[in-house]
């Protein structure tokens, strides 16, 4: 089933590949991500060595065990990281959007799998190409060392998570720490869309799809969300849902 399921992973990513053109303007993650590193009259010498890359939804786009050879910044779309047990369960490790990077801490062989939850746009650097960049503009070598220390901190975050908090406070951190990052993209709290499955999320917050369920309806009952008739969140009290996230801390 595993071997089945990596293989229709590896499957081409509906890829149309290119040097990024011009200045990236239209790129949602320009103030958010790597880019922002750069003055805007920089930036075509870090997409010479970029490829902007569209991978449909449920492929992916770095594979546990693969070379590490490249690591990628997130324009657009929601994709998952996971580790594949031996025993055939998976465990979701995180999820990521505009402006992060996945596979920038790997070594030489990725020790987890990207995969999108919905189309995703990134851009995909690889690493030997990058150093020529490193000499030319060391704020780039900063940015990606700040995001290496921060990867660690996401990492003691999710133990902290699985390790202490409740259901309820687990799922409470999960959506402050999403409805962070919608105002950081520009976006607001009134109507939050949350892409993955309550599969997904169970996965992720170490509980099951009905705890996760009774943990929305709690939030709800309580006044802190309310859920939207498409489906989405909206934050009510963010104040309330901050308290009860960082209870457990």
């Amino acid at each position: 089933m595993l071997e089945q399921r990596d293989r229709a992973h590896r499957s081409p990513i509906n890829l149309s590949e290119a040097i990024i053109p011009g200045l990236c303007a239209g790129c949602g993650a320009r103030h958010i991500g790597l880019c922002d590193a750069l003055a805007d009259e920089d930036l075509h010498f870090l997409a010479s060595v970029a490829r902007q890359t569209t991978v449909a939804r449920g492929h992916s786009f770095a594979i546990e065990g693969d070379s590490a050879r490249y690591f990628f910044n997130i324009n657009a779309g929601t994709a998952r990281l996971h580790k594949d047990l031996p025993d055939g369960r998976r465990q979701i490790t995180g999820f990521v959007g505009p402006g992060d990077f996945v596979g920038l801490a790997a070594d030489d062989r990725y020790t987890f799998s990207a995969e999108a939850i919905e189309d995703v746009r990134l851009c995909r650097f690889d690493r030997t190409e990058l150093r020529g960049v490193f000499s030319r503009f060391p704020a780039i070598e900063r940015r990606l060392l700040d995001v290496a220390s921060h990867e660690l901190i996401v990492a003691q975050e999710q133990m902290l998570l699985l390790g202490r908090k409740s259901a309820i406070e687990r799922l409470a951190s999960f959506i402050d720490g999403w409805s962070r990052r919608a105002i950081l993209c520009g976006g607001g709290t009134d109507s939050l869309r949350l892409p993955m499955t309550r599969t997904d999320l169970a996965d992720y917050l170490g509980l099951t799809i009905e705890t996760v369920s009774r943990a929305l309806s709690a939030l709800r009952k309580q006044g802190v969300i309310e859920v939207t008739p498409d489906h989405n969140i909206s934050v009510v009290r963010p104040h309330a849902l901050h308290d009860i996230a960082r209870a457990g801390a």
